[in-house]
């Protein structure tokens, strides 16, 4: 059977909250719906009627970092009331993530692009990172990529 997509999912769970009375889970749940269905509306008006996979993740990816932006700007303001209600919003849409490439599969990711790309120092890095977010996109986040190149080839 085939995996199920994410909009599938999230309406799947947003049952299961509304069952279990969770209305954390619920209100975030029905947020990452929400997202979703504004974004497929908006590739409609481009002709296209579903979302893929991967534009799905993105939209996950954006209420993720939302909440982590959202999180980091509570506490700069002693919110820690919000803080704490961002947070479990977090810890429910990290579900929908998927599991984040490890340390050593990335490194061995990046020597190899390195390799084949000719690199040598960090004049190279725009070609490096060019490469390795066309391939890496979706699965590891810009940051830890950057992060990893500047290592390599600093």
């Amino acid at each position: 059977m085939a995996e199920q997509s994410i909009m599938d999912r999230v309406t799947q769970e947003i049952t299961d909250a509304m069952k279990a009375r969770d209305k954390v889970r619920l209100r975030t749940l029905r947020g990452l719906r929400s997202a979703l269905m504004n974004k497929t509306i908006e590739k409609r008006e481009g002709g296209d009627a579903q979302l893929d996979d991967t534009e799905q993740l993105a939209v996950v990816r954006k209420q993720v970092k939302q909440r982590k932006d959202s999180i980091e700007q509570f506490e700069e303001a002693g919110r820690d009331d919000l803080v704490a209600k961002e947070q479990e919003e977090l810890e429910v849409l990290k579900e929908f993530m998927p599991e984040p490439m490890s340390d050593e599969k990335l490194e061995e990711t990046i020597d190899a692009i390195i390799e084949d790309v000719g690199a040598s120092d960090m004049s190279d890095m725009g070609a490096v990172m060019g490469r390795a977010m066309g391939q890496l996109r979706g699965k590891v986040d810009g940051s830890r990529v950057q992060r990893v190149v500047k290592e390599k080839l600093g």
